[in-house]
């Protein structure tokens, strides 16, 4: 049990999304024990270079603005940056410096503050919706206000102004992209709905919406969200990135403040809790963890097939399971015989070792898990 208590997500299998920082996120979750599947959803691409931002640029230094929301430490860097390219930084941050500046968290906070620049004010709950109603709250008709956008552009939040009677100037400081390679992701879809993946970490609704996206091309959708329902837990940075799935009815985690670190300890807390399945069967004790199981507390690697059957085992509860519908829970759509599902069974028992006699051959019927065995005081009562 000490290997499980120094590497919590040991047997697990978590899926990573990110474009950004994805390294970062795989190593801290790996480091935890997790086994990592990194299938990139979307691309970053800076639009240093773009008209649109020039021209929301050239728009600032003309008709400066009353109110600059910043949103993203990278996002108003990259922007400083391309206006000093153009040499446009001086006077850029002339009219900013007059303006009401509002960091949305420390890191866009940090940037304005280097780009010499103060913070008016900037929310401990780092949420677009507390920045929102701190605007809606002073009263926003006929104010110009300018919104450093980060992937594209968050409706709600410049909807609402634009309701409420603000004049909004989007500055579209990068934008996402599909990712180049979507085979990965294409897998990964694959491998939510067959059940094989434990977890999903998504840090930005366009990833979200990729991934939404490629399954509906590949007529997965609905399967996928099914998944995410049901068996593998989504875990998002934060409400922004959850509300895609929430939308849709998937209930996801996310950690109280928008860190990579918070994210990590949320799976950490979340997942063993939703992802283990615990029984008694015959003499021992089995806890199923994603692709492993700990026998009696001895942590034991399983391949996705033998882990897929004993999991059906143990949430069978003891009913005898055909070879055909361990087919159909194991191996879902994908093409296998019955032969298939033998030699798994037989892997399977060699893998436990001793604990192996749990899984029961039902002759003609198919295979059951043990009943656990009766405590040894009735045993001797019984005799």
């Amino acid at each position: 049990m000490s290997d499980v208590e120094e590497l919590p997500l040991a047997g697990f299998t978590v899926a990573v999304t990110a474009a950004r920082r994805r390294e970062e996120l795989s190593a801290q979750l790996q480091r935890r024990g997790a086994r990592v599947t990194e299938a990139p959803a979307i691309r970053i691409v800076p639009t240093r270079d773009d008209d649109l931002l020039r021209a929301a640029t050239e728009t600032c230094i003309a008709e400066p603005a009353d109110v600059v929301v910043a949103s993203t430490g990278i996002g108003f860097r990259g922007w400083m940056e391309a206006a000093d390219g153009w040499g446009l930084g001086e006077p850029l941050r002339a009219q900013l410096g007059r303006a009401e500046l509002l960091g949305r968290g420390p890191h866009a906070t940090r940037a304005v503050r280097a780009a010499g620049l103060t913070v008016t004010w900037s929310p401990d709950s780092e949420s677009s919706d507390e920045v929102l109603t701190r605007l809606l709250g002073q009263g926003v008709v006929g104010r110009r206000v300018a919104v450093q956008v980060h992937g594209e552009p968050p409706p709600d939040f410049i909807d609402a102004l634009e309701t409420a009677g603000a004049h909004v100037v989007r500055v579209p400081v990068y934008r996402w992209l599909p990712a180049e390679d979507i085979r990965p992701l294409r897998r990964l879809i694959e491998q939510v709905v067959a059940k094989q993946v434990d977890c999903v970490t998504f840090t930005s609704a366009p990833a979200v919406a990729s991934m939404l996206t490629v399954a509906r091309e590949d007529g997965r959708d609905a399967a996928l969200l099914e998944a995410f329902r049901t068996e593998v837990l989504a875990a998002c940075v934060g409400p922004v990135t959850a509300a895609p799935l929430e939308r849709h009815g998937v209930r996801t985690v996310q950690p109280e403040r928008a860190r990579l670190g918070a994210l990590v300890r949320t799976v950490v807390e979340e997942l063993p809790v939703r992802r283990t399945k615990a029984v008694s069967a015959g003499d021992h004790e089995l806890r199923l963890r994603g692709h492993s199981v700990l026998v009696d507390g001895i942590p034991v690697e399983l391949t996705g097939r033998q882990a897929g059957v004993l999991s059906a085992l143990v949430t069978s509860g003891g009913r005898v399971l055909s070879r055909a519908e361990l087919l159909t829970l194991a191996w879902r759509d994908e093409p296998a015989d019955e032969h298939a599902v033998e030699m798994t069974v037989a892997r399977l028992r060699n893998a436990l070792g001793p604990a192996g006699k749990v899984v029961q051959t039902v002759v003609k019927r198919g295979y059951r898990l043990a009943a656990p065995s009766p405590p040894a005081s009735a045993t001797v009562r019984e005799s």
